[in-house]
């Protein structure tokens, strides 16, 4: 990069020129970055009639965008519709359009009268985290939104606000490389911030007013933040995916986010990452954060907390990952309960496969007794011995971990801490089926008592039955759907004290990817894609909205040119293509959220703008790939709308009347 990212609002804009941001005197960025394919040309906000009660709505999709118009390719383009339907059998549609609040790296307001970066990085201290390699040291910044929530809290007090006080929490899971073009992933700690939002009562439409950095430093910094969920109590629910390995005798991502954060490469303990987050904000605009170490340390994507305020059922984003439930012991409160992980009985092996579940108790925990252990300075070698090679010895068991075979030996009396540090090892020891793939998300539909997960792809341990799946696939993912049902024991015959204990798992057909040539990277159309267009292909976020009867899924996709946000109605099972992302990046940040002071949202940011997958021959040049035909087209296109790909949008879908 040789752009200049000095603080200094005025440095930073000169240094960003033609490049959209945040106007300096508060405001949104209104549709600054959409597409002229029709997007930008979206008809005013719609102001709903608010004299009738909308009794059901229905998306109308947009066609996926081409080369006949690059610049759609090249952002964030919605051209769908929303058509409301009312009691009285009248009808109004409502152009859909995508409002960002900032493109990350802007400077934006940080509520008392200053600026800060949006999605920049800090360290234990709180101070910026400067990119070295960069000649003028500026602060790293996110390309990587992910997980965010929109609520609104009673007796809310922040100045600037002129209609409705709303606040998002978003957060940041990675930044995709410094100015020299060297991979930082993971080795930056995540940042995860609170926005002040104005709404308009009239409009409905959200500007950003503050922007605060919740301090981190409490819980040892955030390590890949992903998915996220709003809970039943109002709190946002973040994630740490993708768990360093404590049995590994060095690991140089979990030193490099050690000596970004603390500035000592050895002074990060693995074992305290891998948690779930959970971000309380304040009426002010201020967020605290707390981490529940009883909800086993996995690869936490995108939880779900079920209307029981108790239930929670956890994505597991991991090769050899499993399927995991937490009972807590008392309502609205994660910080002790009993962790359960499932064992896949198949039905069917065709295709996505089918089972139904049983569920394996691992042990229950209080949050600060984990806590303690970690405090202690176990380690790895004080909960098991782990062997990477047949050890012929009868007292060590096999498990599929990572793709691979471990051999392992609880010791005597550690088996709570195995349990709860070392959750795929031990849920593996003990029989859970931890034979998933790129399992994602998870979100409810509870009317019909109905949890939906995204495969986002169906690969590696779920075609080699290593950990009792065995199914064909299709590679580019499916949607899959559990019954959700009370009076359940588990294996032992002791009550499982919920009422949402999924007991089967199959894929919803409507939601099933298709591989051109049927399989993994094999056959392409003529823009790239490798699977159809015209329906998902690697289903990552997803969230259900109960008024609108729709499940909202995006997509993160090596399959797909450019990556989707549909709309799947369970009524009707009509899917709507209705956002594009910019080409390379992958959908995130989804949350739909049925009633914010009379008007519905749905949230929805991206990452990685132009994340080019390309084949190269030994002299550098493209012979194929998935954007081998797009790229020279977009690349210059992405790079002035995303600061040269190192930023990305934070925003939200707007134009929809709340469903009564």
């Amino acid at each position: 990069m040789t752009t200049s990212h000095l603080p200094g609002r005025r440095r930073l804009l000169k240094a960003l020129s033609g490049v959209p941001l945040l106007p300096l005197a508060g405001g949104g960025l209104a549709g600054s970055l959409l597409s002229a394919s029709g997007a930008a040309h979206a008809a005013p906000y719609a102001a709903p009639r608010k004299n009738l009660n909308v009794k059901h709505v229905s998306f109308t999709g947009m066609p996926a965008p081409t080369l006949a118009d690059p610049n759609a390719m090249a952002t964030t383009t919605v051209g769908s519709h929303l058509t409301a339907t009312f009691h009285d059998g009248s009808t109004q549609q409502y152009a859909l359009r995508y409002e960002p609040f900032f493109i990350t790296g802007a400077q934006v307001p940080d509520g008392k009268g200053g600026y800060m970066v949006a999605g920049g990085y800090y360290d234990i201290h709180n101070q910026p985290i400067r990119d070295t390699t960069s000649n003028d040291l500026h602060q790293f910044f996110s390309d990587s939104p992910d997980g965010m929530s929109l609520l609104t809290l009673p007796h809310a007090t922040v100045p600037g606000v002129r209609g409705n006080t709303v606040f998002a929490v978003v957060q940041f899971e990675y930044t995709s490389r410094n100015a020299a073009g060297t991979s930082m992933y993971g080795l930056l700690p995540s940042p995860i911030a609170v926005l002040t939002l104005d709404q308009d009562p009239h409009t409905g439409k959200l500007s950003l007013v503050k922007y605060h950095n919740v301090d981190t430093s409490g819980v040892g910094g955030l390590w890949i933040t992903c998915g996220a969920s709003l809970s039943p109590w109002n709190t946002h629910l973040s994630s740490e995916e993708y768990e360093p390995d404590a049995m590994l005798a060095s690991n140089a991502q979990l030193a490099g986010f050690s000596r970004n954060l603390y500035g000592d490469a050895s002074r990060a303990n693995p074992y305290n990452y891998g948690h779930l987050p959970e971000v309380t904000v304040n009426p002010d605009g201020t967020g605290n954060i707390r981490k529940h170490y009883c909800l086993g340390r996995i690869s936490h994507e995108l939880v779900q907390v079920m209307p029981d305020q108790r239930t929670v059922l956890m994505g597991d984003d991991a090769t050899n990952g499993g399927a995991f439930l937490f009972v807590a012991d008392r309502a609205r409160d994660l910080s002790s309960g009993t962790l359960y992980v499932g064992k896949w009985h198949q039905t069917s092996g065709v295709g996505p496969g089918a089972a139904t579940l049983s569920w394996i108790r691992l042990g229950h925990a209080t949050s600060a007794e984990i806590k303690a252990l970690i405090d202690s300075g176990i380690e790895g070698a004080d909960i098991m011995e782990v062997k990477t090679s047949d050890p012929n010895d009868a007292s060590f068991r096999k498990i599929p971990f990572g793709g691979k075979f471990n051999w392992i030996r609880i010791r005597p009396g550690m088996e709570k801490a195995a349990a709860f540090l070392e959750t795929h090892r031990y849920a593996a020891c003990i029989g859970g089926s931890m034979g998933f793939t790129k399992w994602e998300g998870t979100t409810v539909n509870a009317k019909d008592k109905v949890a939906y997960i995204a495969m986002s792809r169906i690969e590696s341990s779920m075609l080699d039955g290593s950990g009792d799946v065995r199914v064909q696939g299709p590679y580019s993912g499916a949607v899959y759907m559990q019954q959700l049902r009370g009076d359940q024991v588990d294996t032992g015959g002791v009550a499982i004290a919920s009422a949402w204990v999924p007991v089967n798992m199959a894929a919803v057909p409507a939601l099933v990817s298709e591989d051109f040539g049927g399989g993994k990277l094999k056959q392409q159309d003529a823009l790239g894609n490798y699977a159809n267009p015209e329906k998902i292909a690697t289903p990552d976020n997803l969230k259900f909205s109960e008024k609108l009867r729709t499940l909202f899924i995006g997509e993160d996709s090596n399959t797909h040119v450019n990556n989707f946000l549909w709309a799947y109605n369970v009524d009707t099972g009509v899917l709507s293509r209705i956002l594009s992302c910019p080409a390379g990046a992958e959908s995130t940040g989804l949350h739909a959220v049925d009633d914010v002071n009379g008007y519905t949202y749905i949230m929805s940011n991206f990452q990685h703008a132009g994340d080019w997958e390309l084949n190269r021959d030994s002299a550098g040049n493209v012979t194929g790939g998935l954007h081998a035909v797009v790229y020279k087209t977009l690349e210059p296109l992405i790079n002035a709308n995303y600061r040269n790909r190192f930023g990305a949008a934070v925003g939200y879908i707007t134009g929809m009347p709340m469903l009564k």
